[in-house]
C-alpha cells in the first residue's frame, strides 16, 4: 500500500517542525555557531504549562499586612480565602520590596501520603527550601488579553503586541541554533506546541515512548521493509541534490526515520536501569506525573549516549486550571489544592529523578512553569474570572533560589474596570515583571545567548504607543533578573 503524505508527517505521535515548516528560515540553521551551546555546557530547558490561567493570588498569597497587601487579599477573598496559620508551614520569604512575609498554596507542601506511598511527599516547598525555585512575581505584559487562546498564542510567541509572530519564543532559537537534520526538541504532546514553532530544525511530538513508532500503515504491515527502504531512498536522493528546499526535507526525513527507531527505544531502557524511580511517577498517578517521566526517559537516553537521541528542550503541560467555581481554597479536597499537589508532587519526584541520574543531571536542568494568565483579584461566588499578571516558577539544581520581582497590587482602588492589577513598568512599589525578562535571562544565561541576540528573538515594544507612553509598555529589557548564575 502506497504511503501518504499524512501518513509520512503525523502518525503514531510524531510529527517533525521542519518538515512541517519547510525551510523558509533555515539560513539561521546553516550558519549557526559551530556548536550549539546546550552542546556545550551540556544542560536541558524543559517547558511546563498550566493550562486554564492559574489562580496568582492563591499561589503566591501574602501572609501579613506590611503595605496593606493581607488587608486587600482578605477583602478580595472569602469562600477561598487562605488563612496565615494554613500558611505557616507554605511559607517562601519576604516580597522583595514592600518586605511582605509570603506563603505558597499549601498543596505545593504535598502531605506524606497524599500520593502512594509517600511518592512526591513535601512537594514545591521541599525545593524551594533547597534553594531550588525562583518564584517570580507579577509576570504579565502590556495590553493583556483575557482570552484563553489569545493569551497562550501571546505567551507561546513572546510578541504581545501587533501580528501575531507565527513562531515560538523557543522555536525562535532552536532556528538559529540547529540545522535541519538535528531534532533538538521534543513535545510530549500530539503537536507541537506554540513555544517550539519554527521553520529551522526539527521538533519530535511524542505522547508515549513506549508506543513511538514511524507511522507506516499498521493495516499492512507486512510491506514495512520495503516501505523503509523506499522512503530513505526518496530523502538520500533529495539530499543528493542542489535544490536547498529538497536538500532539507530530505535531511529532515532521514532524522526523523532514525529517531523514530532511536526514541522507541527509551522507555524500555529508562524502565530496566531505573525502575524503582519510575514507580514514584507512577504512584503520584496523575498525568503530568507521566509526561515528566517521558522527558526523564529521553534524558537519561541522552546522558546513556543512544544514538539519534540529542534532545535538550521539552515542553510538557497541565490543565485544569480554569477555575471558575470549585476552586477551593487551602482544603486537600479542593481542586486548586489537587492541581498544586500534582504540580508540586510531580516535578519532586522528577527532580530527585534526575538528581540520582549519574553526573546529577538536576543541575543541568532549568524547568520554567507557566500559564495564560490569571485570576481575577477578587473572586466569584466560589472561584475566580480570568485576570491579568501571576506568578511564573524556574526550578533546577543550577536555579538560585527565592523570590523574585514585586507582588502585584490587588488594592481595590489600584485595579481596573475589570477587577484586575495593571501592567506597569513605572518605576514603583508595584512594577510588574515582564515575562519577556523571564524568558530573556533564560536564553541569556542559560543557553549563554549574547544580549543582543536575545533581542532580536524577543524584540522590545515599538508601537507608536510604546514609543510614546514607555512606563506603560516594555521599552527597557532585564535579562539579568537573578534567579539564573
Amino acid at each position: 500500500m502506497a504511503i501518504t503524505r499524512r501518513q509520512f508527517l503525523k502518525g503514531g505521535g510524531l510529527v517533525t517542525a521542519g518538515t512541517l515548516f519547510g525551510p523558509g528560515f533555515f539560513g539561521h540553521g546553516l550558519l549557526r555557531s559551530a556548536q550549539a551551546a546546550l552542546e556545550d555546557n551540556d544542560r536541558y530547558f524543559v517547558v511546563i504549562f498550566l493550562n486554564g490561567g492559574n489562580d496568582g493570588l492563591n499561589t503566591v498569597v501574602p501572609v501579613d499586612n506590611v503595605a496593606g497587601l493581607r488587608a486587600a487579599y482578605d477583602a478580595a477573598r472569602s469562600s477561598i480565602n487562605i488563612t496565615p496559620t494554613q500558611l505557616a508551614n507554605s511559607l517562601i520569604g519576604l516580597d522583595p520590596i514592600s518586605g511582605t512575609q509570603l506563603g505558597i498554596h499549601p498543596g505545593f507542601n504535598v502531605p506524606n501520603g497524599y500520593f502512594d506511598n509517600g511518592a512526591g511527599a513535601g512537594g514545591l516547598k521541599s525545593l524551594y527550601d533547597l534553594g531550588k525555585v525562583a518564584v517570580v512575581q507579577g509576570c504579565g505584559y502590556p495590553e493583556y488579553s483575557l482570552s484563553h487562546e489569545e493569551a497562550r498564542i501571546i505567551w507561546q510567541t513572546g510578541v504581545p503586541l501587533g501580528a501575531p509572530a507565527g513562531t515560538g519564543w523557543v522555536g525562535r532559537y532552536l532556528a538559529y541554533e540547529y540545522a535541519g537534520n538535528e531534532i533538538p526538541a521534543v513535545n510530549i504532546d500530539d503537536s507541537i506546541v506554540g513555544e517550539f514553532r519554527q521553520t529551522g530544525t526539527s521538533v519530535l511530538a511524542v505522547r508515549d515512548l513506549e508506543n513511538f513508532r514511524f507511522p507506516f500503515d499498521d493495516a499492512y504491515s507486512d510491506d514495512d521493509a520495503a516501505k523503509a527502504a523506499a522512503f530513505a531512498a526518496l530523502n538520500q536522493s533529495a539530499v543528493s541534490g542542489a535544490q536547498p528546499a529538497a536538500l532539507f526535507i530530505g535531511n529532515t526525513g532521514l532524522a526523523t526515520y532514525d529517531a523514530a527507531a532511536a526514541f522507541q527505544s527509551l522507555s524500555g531502557l529508562y524502565e530496566g536501569d531505573r525502575a524503582a524511580q519510575s514507580q514514584l511517577y507512577s504512584d503520584v498517578g496523575r498525568s503530568l506525573a507521566y509526561d515528566l517521566r517521558q522527558v526523564a526517559s529521553v534524558i537519561y537516553g541522552v546522558e546513556q549516549g543512544v544514538p539519534n537521541v540529542s534532545a535538550r528542550f521539552f515542553q510538557v503541560s497541565n490543565g485544569g486550571y480554569d477555575t471558575h467555581s470549585d476552586q477551593g481554597g487551602a482544603d486537600p479536597n479542593g481542586q486548586h489544592f489537587s492541581l498544586h499537589a500534582e504540580l508540586g508532587g510531580a516535578l519532586k519526584v522528577f527532580y530527585d529523578d534526575l538528581a540520582s541520574m549519574p553526573g546529577n543531571v538536576a543541575n543541568r536542568v532549568c524547568v520554567l512553569v507557566w500559564s495564560e494568565f490569571s485570576r481575577r483579584i477578587v473572586q466569584n461566588q466560589n472561584g475566580t474570572d480570568h485576570g491579568s499578571q501571576g506568578p511564573m516558577f524556574v526550578i533546577g539544581g543550577g536555579v538560585q533560589g527565592g523570590v523574585y520581582g514585586r507582588h502585584p497590587n490587588i488594592e481595590a482602588s489600584a485595579l481596573d474596570d475589570e477587577g484586575n492589577t495593571t501592567y506597569t513598568q513605572d518605576a514603583n512599589s508595584f512594577r510588574s515583571t515582564d515575562f519577556r525578562d523571564v524568558y530573556g535571562t533564560i536564553l541569556k544565561h542559560w543557553v549563554n545567548l549574547p544580549p543582543a541576540t536575545v533581542q532580536t528573538l524577543l524584540p522590545l515594544d515599538a508601537t507608536a504607543e510604546a514609543l510614546a507612553d514607555p512606563a506603560h509598555y516594555w521599552r527597557s529589557a532585564n535579562f539579568d533578573l537573578g534567579f539564573l548564575p
